[in-house]
C-alpha cells in the first residue's frame, strides 16, 4: 500500500527543494550539462564510499572472506534482495554483469528454435541483442524477419505492426522486445504485445535495460517470462551489475550457459555467464537498494518525465525540430530523442550542442525514423538546465 502521508509522485516531481536534497547526495564534476544519463547513472556519495570500503576489504582479506561468507551466504542474501526489487521469486532471478549479458545468455541458450522456424527483430532493438538473435538463427537454420516501425509512431501503429508480422509469418517462435528503446526513448506497450505474441506461440525476451527504476511494472502482469535488466542506470548501482529473469516453469527452455555445471540444472544461476563477479559491487547492493527504496520508482519516473516534458512541450513548437516520441503517456518516459530537420548531420549538431552551448547529449542511429539526438535528464538535472537545452534548440534550428 502507498504511504498516504507522502506527497504524490507527480507533486514530488515538481518539488525543487526535494530534488536539491537528492542532488546534494551526488558528487558532480564541474563541466558541461550532462543530458546523457541513459548510458549509466551516478552512484550517490554513500554508495561510492560503500563500494570503496568493500574494494579495500576484499583486496585486504582476499579469498578468505569470499570463500567463507560471500560464496556461502552473502551472495544468496544479495540475490534475494535483487529478486525483491524485481518483484519476482528468488529462484527466478540471478545477478549478471549487465542487461546485455543477460539477454545474450537467454538467446544463445534458448532450446526451442529449430530449422525452418522464424525469429523477429526490429529497428528499435539494441544492437547486441538483435545480433545475438541473428547468430542464433544462423546456428539453428532459422530465418530472420525484419520489422521496421513507421514514423511518426503511435500505440495503434505499433500494435498493427506486430499483428501484421505475426499473421504474415506463422513460423515465428522468438522475438526480443525492448521496453525502452535506447535510440529514441520510445516505451513499447509490452503487456499488449506480449499477450498478442503468446496467442501466436511466440516467446518474448524482454530487454528492460532502461526500464528498471524509472518505469513501474509487474513482470507477472506483463506476461514476461524471459528478461534482462540493468542495475547501473536508474537503480544507482556500480557499473557491472544486471539481472536475468526466467519465469518459474520456463527454466528448462534455457540451457545452462555454455554447459555450465557449477550450479544444478534447476538453479537459474547456471544460466548466468560464468566468471568471478565484481564482488565489492555485489556487496554494495544492499545500500543501493535501500537508497532506491527511499525514493522509489514512481517518484524517480515522475521526475524524469517532468523534466522531459519541460523541454519537449516547447520543442514541439520550434520549427526545424522533430521530436521522435509521441506524448501518449503509454509510450514515453524520461528519455526522448529529436532531430534537426534543417540539418542532415545530427552528429555534427550534437557536437555543436556541446561546444557552443555546453550541453552533452548523444547521437543515435539505426531506427527507421533516421539519425537523431538523445536527451536523458538525471536526478541532478535542474529545470534551468533543461531550459538551456530549449534555448539552444531555438538558436540552432534556424
Amino acid at each position: 500500500m502507498p504511504d498516504l502521508t507522502l506527497p504524490a509522485p507527480s507533486t514530488l516531481a515538481r518539488d525543487e527543494g526535494y530534488w536539491q536534497r537528492i542532488a546534494a547526495q551526488y558528487d558532480v564534476e564541474a563541466g558541461p550539462v550532462n543530458l546523457e544519463y541513459g548510458y549509466f547513472g551516478r552512484m550517490t556519495r554513500t554508495v561510492a564510499a560503500t563500494y570503496k570500503q568493500h574494494i579495500d576489504a576484499i583486496n585486504q582479506g582476499n579469498s578468505l572472506p569470499v570463500r567463507q561468507h560471500f560464496e556461502t551466504l552473502g551472495n544468496l542474501q544479495i540475490r534475494a534482495a535483487a529478486a525483491e526489487l524485481l518483484g519476482a521469486p528468488e529462484h527466478s532471478v540471478a545477478i549478471t554483469q549487465s542487461a546485455s549479458a543477460s539477454m545474450q545468455s537467454l538467446i544463445r541458450n534458448y532450446t526451442r528454435l529449430a530449422a525452418g522456424d522464424q525469429v523477429l527483430v526490429s529497428d528499435l532493438d539494441y544492437d547486441s541483442v538483435s545480433n545475438a538473435v541473428r547468430w542464433l538463427a544462423r546456428q539453428r537454420g532459422a530465418k530472420v524477419i525484419e520489422l521496421r516501425h513507421p514514423h511518426p509512431v503511435s500505440y495503434d501503429s505499433l500494435m498493427q505492426s506486430y499483428r501484421d508480422a505475426f499473421r504474415q509469418h506463422p513460423r515465428l517462435k522468438l522475438m526480443p522486445l525492448t521496453y525502452v528503446t535506447h535510440r529514441t526513448g520510445l516505451v513499447m506497450p509490452v503487456q499488449d504485445i506480449t499477450a498478442l505474441a503468446r496467442e501466436h506461440g511466440i516467446d518474448v525476451f524482454l530487454d528492460g535495460a532502461h526500464a528498471l527504476g524509472q518505469i513501474e511494472f509487474d513482470l507477472a502482469a506483463l506476461g514476461v517470462e524471459f528478461a534482462g535488466f540493468n542495475l547501473q542506470k536508474w537503480i544507482g548501482a556500480p557499473l557491472s551489475l544486471g539481472l536475468i529473469y526466467i519465469a518459474p516453469g520456463r527454466l528448462a527452455d534455457i540451457e545452462p550457459d555454455m554447459g555450465e555445471r557449477r550450479y544444478p540444472l534447476d538453479d537459474i544461476r547456471s544460466r548466468a555467464p560464468y566468471g568471478t563477479p565484481n564482488i565489492p559491487a555485489w556487496m554494495s547492493l544492499p545500500t543501493v537498494f535501500a537508497e532506491h527504496a527511499n525514493i522509489g520508482t514512481a517518484v524517480k519516473g515522475a521526475r524524469l518525465n517532468y523534466l522531459r516534458d519541460l523541454w519537449v512541450r516547447q520543442a514541439r513548437d520550434i520549427e526545424g525540430i522533430d521530436v521522435l516520441v509521441p506524448d501518449d503517456p503509454r509510450l514515453y518516459c524520461g528519455i526522448t530523442s529529436f532531430r534537426f530537420t534543417r540539418h542532415t548531420d545530427q552528429v555534427a549538431m550534437a557536437r555543436r550542442l556541446l561546444t557552443e552551448f555546453n550541453l552533452f547529449t548523444v547521437d543515435r542511429e539505426g531506427s527507421a525514423c533516421g539519425p537523431c539526438i538523445r536527451v536523458t535528464p538525471g536526478f541532478t538535472t535542474t529545470p534551468a538546465e533543461v531550459q538551456q537545452l530549449v534555448d539552444a534548440l531555438r538558436q540552432l534550428s534556424r
